[in-house]
């Protein structure tokens, strides 16, 4: 072999370990995404709702797009206290829409969601919230009792009731999910399980109030994928901090 070649390859061996090195310094830094859910539309021309990006970076926008987010609420909670959506300020959390009757999908949900509370049980930064659409049955009490046979964490997984006329369109509106008391509509109807139509999704929400994810509460690879992007929210939370 020419010492021509030998040097150019003595040369390569040194410097594109180096040219590597540079380049995952300066530009192989984990980046996290998670898209945001539910853009805003102008009322009047349909078109998606636009704001300035106050710190656009190099590969970012100097406009955003205005997302959807879930409006102040108050309820009662198990034990019979007011709570408030306040109280979730500077957390991110799963929320679902159950009642305790229900023989059919709201068992499902709530042991998927006592999985996921377990995964984050010494992160103060997650909770998780249960509301009730058969809020005249479903009292403190049958709250309290609920959520002793699923082991919520007090303080972590709350279980709230209210008025229908709050909840029923705080889910439609507040968290883009159908719910309906079918009773309304049909007398002759008298299974709880047929009275209360609601979803099976469980909702991510982030610290700002915005729509982060719709999880099939149901399936558990469903809610693997929620837990999986529960952490990629919290690294995203950690990394801009």
């Amino acid at each position: 072999m020419q010492k021509s070649q030998k040097a150019g390859i003595l040369i390569a061996a040194l410097v594109v370990p180096a040219l590597i090195f540079l380049y995952l310094k300066g530009f192989g830094e984990n980046h996290y995404e998670l898209p945001y859910m539910i853009p805003l539309t102008d009322s009047t021309t349909g078109n998606v709702m636009m704001k300035k990006n106050p710190n656009p970076r190099w590969n970012q926008p100097e406009m955003d797009t205005v997302f959807h987010t879930i409006p102040n609420w108050e309820l009662i909670d198990e034990d019979g206290n007011k709570f408030s959506s306040n109280a979730l300020k500077g957390k991110i959390y799963v929320t679902d829409f159950f009642f305790t009757r229900c023989t059919s999908i709201c068992p499902k949900m709530s042991t998927q969601l006592t999985r996921v509370q377990d995964t984050f049980s010494e992160n103060e930064e997650v909770s998780f919230v249960s509301i009730s659409v058969d809020p005249s049955h479903d009292d403190p009490q049958q709250l309290k009792k609920y959520a002793k046979e699923y082991d919520a964490k007090s303080g972590k997984w709350h279980f709230l009731t209210g008025e229908k006329k709050v909840i029923y369109p705080l889910a439609v509106k507040g968290y883009y999910i159908p719910v309906a008391d079918a009773s309304e509509y049909d007398k002759a109807i008298k299974s709880p399980d047929e009275t209360f139509i609601h979803s099976e999704k469980l909702i991510l929400v982030d610290k700002e109030g915005h729509i982060r994810g719709f999880y099939d509460g149901t399936d558990k690879k469903d809610v693997d994928r929620l837990i999986l992007e529960m952490r990629v929210l919290l690294k995203i939370y950690q990394t801009n901090s």
